[in-house]
């Protein structure tokens, strides 16, 4: 039986890059995402339509996932992200971000941690630079990767002993869907911003390791730091 692979978010940018490599790794990859365009058609892993936020719906995929499949990898990459002022914020766009950046991966960890403990595998955990430092304009995104962060660092020092590895990644500024809520965007220039491909390399080194090492925490970033208004 194939390793498996479990990726939220998975229908474009981050989580569609991740999905191919894992595929092209060996993986029996099942992909969540709301909705899959003509470009994610193309490829035949496993297309789960379903809201991440749907937290009963999600888990009986999961659990059904995990009682037919070996799963060995867990990434939680699915976000969405809010700019600007926080008193321009309003409940429902504060809660999205909590429940889809924060509430959901550890929801959906619990939900497989046991199957990842028996099979010695990673928890990847998508998480971003604002999670560290200040975030003005940002300050409830930065907050919901922030303890993200913070839980993959416990998570670990609490699974270590059943050989499971727990990553997080921290991409900064990526050619991605992320910032259409947003009244900036990444710069055209090339050293400006990452690729979807380039973060997905990043799982595709933690997965590498011998067993018994494990690269707790990467960071990315481009070489400019540079946004332009829309």
């Amino acid at each position: 039986m194939n390793d498996t692979a479990i990726v939220t978010g998975a229908s474009s940018g981050i989580g569609l890059a991740v999905s191919r490599t894992l595929q092209r790794l060996g993986y029996e990859v099942f992909g969540t995402g709301r909705n899959f365009d003509a470009q994610a058609g193309e490829d035949d892993f496993h297309k789960i339509v379903c809201d991440i936020l749907d937290t009963e719906k999600m888990c009986g995929i999961v659990k059904e996932i995990a009682r037919r499949h070996h799963v060995t990898v867990l990434v939680n990459n699915a976000g969405v992200a809010y700019y600007g002022l926080h008193e321009e914020l309003n409940a429902e766009k504060i809660r999205q971000m909590v429940r889809t950046n924060l509430e959901a991966p550890m929801i959906l960890t619990c939900q497989l941690l046991r199957e990842l403990k028996k099979n010695r595998g990673y928890v990847i955990n998508i998480s971003s630079v604002t999670a560290v430092g200040s975030n003005p304009h940002g300050c409830a995104y930065g907050a919901t990767k922030a303890g993200l962060s913070g839980f993959s660092r416990s998570l670990f020092d609490e699974a270590r002993k059943y050989g499971v590895k727990v990553v997080t990644i921290s991409p900064d500024m990526t050619r991605t869907a992320l910032y259409r809520n947003a009244d900036f965007k990444e710069s055209g220039e090339e050293q400006a911003s990452l690729l979807p491909e380039e973060v997905a390399r990043a799982v595709e080194f933690v997965l590498s390791q011998r067993d018994g090492l494990v690269v707790s925490d990467i960071t990315l970033k481009p070489q400019l730091h540079r946004i332009v208004r829309k």
